[in-house]
């Protein structure tokens, strides 16, 4: 497991947005825009059960994820590890994230979706801010 240096945490905790990679089943890259949290060492995001995104973890948990400081995009940090996923608390994490970034509650959802919190455990940490 990475540690997280100042200057990453810093980034992440600047509620900066970040983009999520994966790997699609026929090899090629998969990215999506997300928000993000620190938990210590390791970075919570908020998807739902059935996107592409949570499908090619549950299949290959590796990503990358990169964050990059609105204030100075050549300030970035880009994280590299892999995933848990858990139905646990997705929904609170949504909203905590949405509160974060936008000061209110996440919009409602349509009837039978399922939230996902995404933790990933740094292996690699790389970037300017790195």
């Amino acid at each position: 497991m990475a540690i997280l240096n100042e200057a990453v945490r810093a980034i992440i905790d600047g509620r900066n947005y970040a983009t999520v990679a994966t790997v699609n089943p026929d090899g090629s890259p998969q990215t999506s825009v997300v928000w993000c949290e620190r938990d210590g060492d390791d970075l919570l995001f908020s998807t739902t059960r059935g996107r592409r995104k949570t499908r090619n973890m549950e299949r290959d948990p590796r990503v990358s994820v990169s964050i990059f400081d609105r204030e100075d995009p050549y300030k970035y940090a880009e994280l590299r590890g892999t995933v848990r996923i858990t139905e646990e608390n997705g929904r609170a994490l949504i909203d905590k994230l949405s509160n974060a970034y936008h000061g209110k509650d996440f919009r409602a959802e349509p009837e039978g979706t399922v939230r996902v919190v995404v933790r990933l455990t740094p292996e690699k940490v790389t970037g300017y801010a790195a």
